[in-house]
């Protein structure tokens, strides 16, 4: 890291560790300057009166061994800030209430940019919903979607598990510093997601867990997911938030029915009667959400300036990119053996960042499964065709 980046770096922890400032205040002043954090931060250190009087003090003299201490977390291999002026923050991001100005993530950030549906629902839940939840998440992952929940215990929880073991993806957008776990329980859980998935967090580390910390997260997990899954959930319960923030983000929102003696089926029948999809099986929500899916990725082409001119960005995925001589040098030097990212890298010399997206691009088009350690393979042609 150069001196540039370390200083940007450092104005970006200050910035976010305002008091009172939050992302739609930090935010406003980034579209001020035009998307310069530091003339940002000049802005916020001239004129910090209607932030009251801890702003003033932290922008007058930051503690240095907050930032340092943060600085080193972010240095650990997996770990980065993901910020909103970076062409792969996820989009789907940019027009909810509150869009966060940054994240902190563990692990691979690439998933923040695949199509997701998010499995929300009680931390009580009863053996069967668990089973509803395991058994939605097998076949959503199946049909190609990651997997989000606020790894809470419950249906959260029971949604990750299920991706993990499936091999699949699975993001967890958690309501404490991305250090911290919450509930202590799924320690092994956070390891995994990190480990094989993605696992973040609008809060800095160290941040503790609090009440008003994960009404705000639910914002994340519905504006991040195309659609919203509610299994089972009281009608007082937080999984109702989420799916409340997912209709007014314009998001879909399913939920599962459920006994009418059952309180945990109250807040989907709720759900239900104010507009959300009944639904029984995931080919129902795979249905819906397919459409929307072909759709990110052609917004997603566009953005990463894959094909280019956005001409194609209303084909499917992948149509016009192969035509990029790049993109068929990575399917060459992939082969038909599982390669990890560090080992094309190597063999392609085309930059991890720049890969990170293709690989992307190409696993939406069915061209290359991601496999368990961060590998990929090649697919046959007849598979990759349909």
């Amino acid at each position: 890291m150069d001196i540039d980046d370390k200083d940007e770096l450092r104005a970006w922890l200050i910035a976010l560790r305002t008091p009172g400032l939050g992302p739609g205040g930090l935010r406003e002043r980034l579209d001020a300057a035009g998307g310069d954090i530091h003339a940002a931060l000049a802005g916020l250190q001239a004129y910090s009166a209607p932030l009251g009087e801890p702003a003033r003090i932290w922008l007058a003299q930051p503690d240095e061994g907050q930032l340092v201490a943060d600085e080193a977390w972010l240095a650990a291999p997996g770990h980065r800030l993901l910020r909103c002026t970076e062409l792969d923050f996820p989009p789907q991001l940019d027009n909810i209430p509150q869009p966060p100005a940054a994240l902190f993530v563990v692990g691979d950030a690439s998933l923040l940019l695949y199509p997701q549906v998010a499995i929300v629902g009680a931390r009580a839940a009863s053996a069967a919903g668990k089973a509803h939840a395991r058994a939605f998440a097998r076949a959503l992952a199946e049909a190609g979607f990651a997997i989000t929940s606020g790894m809470a215990d419950g249906i959260d929880g029971a949604a990750h598990i299920a991706a993990l073991d499936a091999g699949a993806k699975t993001l967890a957008v958690v309501g404490t510093g991305p250090d911290r776990v919450y509930p202590r329980k799924h320690r092994e859980l956070a390891r995994r997601v990190a480990a094989h998935g993605v696992l973040l967090s609008e809060f800095p580390p160290g941040t503790a867990a609090r009440a008003d910390h994960f009404p705000r997260r639910n914002r994340i997990i519905a504006g991040l997911a195309l659609g919203t899954l509610v299994i089972e959930a009281g009608l007082r319960s937080g999984s109702l938030i989420t799916a409340r923030l997912a209709a007014e983000q314009g998001r879909e929102v399913f939920a599962l029915p459920g006994s009418i003696h059952n309180p945990l089926a109250h807040g989907c029948h709720r759900l239900i009667r104010d507009g959300a999809r009944l639904v029984e099986h995931a080919a129902e929500i795979v249905e819906v959400l397919a459409p929307l899916a072909r759709a990110l990725g052609g917004e997603l082409a566009v953005r990463l300036g894959q094909p280019g001119d956005g001409a194609e960005a209303d084909l499917p995925v992948g149509t016009g990119h192969m035509a990029d001589p790049d993109y068929r040098r990575l399917l060459d030097e992939l082969g038909h053996e599982p390669a990890t990212m560090d080992e094309l890298v190597q063999r392609t010399e085309l930059p991890a960042a720049a890969l990170s997206s293709m690989l992307l691009m190409l696993e939406l088009d069915v061209r290359i499964e991601r496999l368990p350690g961060n590998r990929y393979q090649r697919l046959p042609a007849a598979r990759a065709a349909r």
